[in-house]
């Protein structure tokens, strides 16, 4: 089968404009929304659950190349998407690995999302600077990894590789590059989260109940839930100084950490029985100068999710250590 015959959505990844126009290839046009009913849980509140993806190539902050400019036509977005799978269709034959075209089909199915960037406030689309304080953290952990490898030890690789989380949980909930997908349960009294990459499950309280003490810290979170009309909002707080912040897969700027003072408010509004809107505000006044905005599409689809079989212990792990250990032989052999 061809691959222009597999459905493609937006992609908004760094990448020039330049790219070819697909011969032949027609314009996607917007469909009319439908009206929808919001169906609802016996106690009253929208119905969120089901399985559901934020898959989607939008970077976290907008490419330079892109300043000024906060949305596609759908024609940029077309020769955009065929130039994103051109790349991933022509790796070499000797580069294989586990997000290899080979078997990631879901790369032909991303989100048509607009947005150049999933950061809506500063309007520039990028992140605010960093506080000085930000940039002393940044420093000390640089002074640190002074003559070290880069596998000197478990701990100098990324928890993602570690098999502790991989970030998207969040929050806020930012897509990783492949296993987008979790599941919303609902209850009166609670909201659960489960997703896909790393098997983490979000469990949010609906009761009322307060944040815990200062003393309590999460690697994501303590959350509270609460409904506003038909919108779900999550705040959450007594983050870790060691929770793994560091954007979306696709954001250049990999070595922002935050820190305890890290603060999220999200929102979950069902906007028809295939999508719901998901926007956030990010403040840690310990890291950025101002606080900031995004918005990642959520759409549903057809479930169920499986084992993501990454813990730590895996092999993956051991192997990473030991080929640093073989190169490092290699090297001083010669």
């Amino acid at each position: 089968m061809s691959r222009s015959r597999w459905v493609v959505a937006l992609t908004l990844a760094a990448v020039p404009l330049t790219a070819v126009w697909l011969a032949g290839q027609s314009a996607p046009s917007p469909k009319p929304r439908a009206a929808h009913t919001v169906s609802r849980t016996p106690d009253g509140h929208p119905d969120l659950q089901g399985y559901w993806t934020n898959d989607s190539y939008t970077p976290l902050e907008r490419p330079a190349e892109l300043a000024g400019k906060t949305h596609f036509t759908p024609q940029e977005a077309a020769a955009f998407v065929r130039a994103r799978l051109d790349r991933l269709e022509n790796q070499s034959r000797t580069d294989v690995h586990y997000d290899d075209a080979i078997w990631q089909k879901e790369n032909y199915d991303k989100d048509a999302f607009l947005r150049t960037s999933l950061v809506s406030d500063p309007p520039t689309g990028t992140l605010p600077p960093l506080t000085e304080e930000a940039k002393r953290r940044q420093a000390a952990e640089a002074a640190r990894r002074q003559g070290r490898g880069p596998a000197d030890s478990a701990q100098d690789r990324s928890p993602g590789e570690r098999c502790i989380t991989w970030g998207n949980v969040g929050p806020p909930m930012l897509p990783p590059t492949y296993n987008a997908n979790f599941q919303i349960m609902q209850t009166a009294d609670y909201v659960m989260i489960r997703h896909e990459m790393v098997h983490d499950v979000r469990l949010i309280p609906l009761d009322g109940r307060p944040h815990a003490t200062v003393g309590m810290r999460y690697l994501n979170g303590d959350a509270r839930g609460r409904w506003e009309g038909d919108t779900l909002v999550v705040d959450t707080t007594n983050f870790t100084s060691r929770t793994p912040f560091r954007g979306s897969p696709q954001n250049t700027r990999q070595d922002i950490q935050s820190s305890d003072r890290l603060h999220v408010i999200e929102r979950f509004t069902r906007v028809d029985a295939d999508t719901i809107r998901y926007t956030f505000t990010v403040e840690d006044p310990a890291t950025w100068v101002a606080p900031w905005s995004g918005e990642v599409p959520i759409r549903r689809f057809e479930g169920p999710i499986y084992e993501y079989a990454c813990h730590e212990g895996n092999y993956g792990l051991p192997n990473i250590l030991s080929a640093a250990r073989v190169a490092e032989r290699e090297a001083g052999s010669r």
